[in-house]
């Protein structure tokens, strides 16, 4: 395998994650519940005293829909990613889609939610504008981070390493 393309994968997978993230964030598509639950608690409170209540569970359909669809977008791009590097065994392809999603889930941790989320006004949710400090809460990101993140970071990369037995 190919350290050289794992790190030039790694910036567009962070290029590509980037703009979704903005796509989803744009418009009325911030106050679904999908959107909302990655809001810290005091936030998510906040912002539902003046709107109707949504279940943003993890429980709740439009979260596992969201999450179930997550994991067959990152397995796509993962597998791509796994063959481009030269992956030819299940620990090869599970080692490098699991080493992209710790990648992208510290990426999205210290720049986009603790950087870009914190501070750009696009991501506040309406009522709550006026939360700088609830909105710069490194450590609710960072627990998200490690965990479910890493847990959920297994899921893509076990099915990563499965298609390469396929493909491979």
């Amino acid at each position: 395998m190919n350290i050289w393309v794992l790190v030039i994968e790694a910036l567009i997978f962070a290029a590509l994650f980037t703009s979704i993230v903005f796509v989803n964030y744009r418009g009325n598509k911030k106050y679904s519940a999908a959107a909302i639950h990655n809001y810290p608690p005091d936030i998510q409170e906040e912002y539902f005293k003046t709107h109707q209540r949504v279940d943003v569970s993890y429980q709740s359909k439009n979260v596992l829909l969201t999450k179930g669809l997550g994991v067959l977008m990152f397995t796509a791009i993962l597998t791509a990613c796994a063959c481009f590097a030269g992956a030819k065994t299940f620990w090869q392809g599970f080692a490098v889609a699991f080493v992209l999603m710790v990648w992208i889930g510290a990426y999205d941790t210290f720049f986009l939610d603790w950087v870009l989320f914190a501070n750009m006004k696009m991501f506040r949710l309406e009522g709550t504008e006026h939360m700088d400090k609830a909105y710069h809460q490194k450590w609710f990101h960072l627990k998200g981070m490690l965990f479910p993140g890493i847990v959920f970071a297994l899921i893509p990369a076990a099915l990563v390493g499965w298609l390469i037995t396929v493909i491979a």
